[in-house]
């Protein structure tokens, strides 16, 4: 897990709490922010980097990051709980993360092509009127926004960015529709993804990749990964129809 480019002076001291008898949640704060996403991809990758015995996965989401670990394989003293332990060596670890600012490479942004409008965006017309704006200014702002992936969920290999313009922001359809083609991009509220499998879903979907974000077959299988930074790179419908993964 790549770390973030720009880390947080300090990282604030996350809540501990139980979630059922195999994991820890580290609540960093109650809001969206790239201060706490920071802290929470920082957190990750030092952990990911001194694992504990028993570990056994990190998730992160907004504003926690969950510790999963096989209490079997935790060593516990005296009468504590494998909670206890691993809550006490997580508290261990934090307290020897770095105070300073850090800056640290994680390379390019990673380009996701996408045809905005017509077929590929429906709701590009209904974005522009909420936002008062023409569909060309929606396009040209969402594709002119650098954006960090916060974290892959709701589906596999599905994006939460952060960085979507101020102005952008849309409420969701008021109907879900019943199915969302793989590859479709939207915006619901204050936040942009991509939906990496055809599944129900109400975002405002303003264009489609054709770019596969889920590869099954693959070793990796999601594209994209938490930390990473993206942009949209506009095409037309005829490059999307000659794209490699298109086809």
């Amino acid at each position: 897990m790549p770390l973030p480019t720009r880390l947080p002076t300090t990282i604030p001291p996350p809540r501990l709490y139980p979630l059922g008898e195999t994991a820890v949640v580290l609540e960093f704060g109650t809001g969206i922010s790239e201060a706490t996403n920071a802290s929470i991809q920082a957190v990750a990758a030092y952990l990911l980097a001194h694992p504990f015995e028993g570990l056994q996965e990190l998730v992160p989401a907004f504003t926690t990051l969950t510790v999963f670990y096989a209490p079997w394989q935790v060593g516990t003293v005296g009468g504590e709980s494998p909670f206890e332990a691993v809550a006490a060596h997580l508290r261990n670890q934090l307290a020897q993360l770095p105070a300073t600012r850090a800056e640290v490479a994680t390379g390019p942004a990673v380009e996701i092509p996408v045809c905005y409008g017509g077929e590929f965006g429906p709701d590009l017309a209904a974005v522009a009127r909420h936002c008062g704006l023409s569909e060309a200014d929606v396009v040209a702002r969402h594709a002119g926004a650098d954006y960090q992936v916060y974290f892959i969920g709701f589906a596999p290999g599905f994006p939460y960015l952060g960085g979507l313009p101020a102005g952008l922001a849309t409420p969701r359809r008021a109907s879900p529709r019943a199915q969302v083609p793989a590859g479709a991009v939207g915006i619901a509220g204050a936040q942009t993804g991509i939906y990496s499998l055809p599944t129900p879903g109400g975002w405002q979907l303003i264009g489609r990749t054709p770019a596969r974000l889920f590869r099954p077959e693959a070793a990796d299988p999601s594209l994209l990964r938490a930390g990473q930074r993206l942009r949209f790179v506009p095409i037309t419908a005829e490059q999307f129809h000659h794209w490699p993964a298109a086809r």
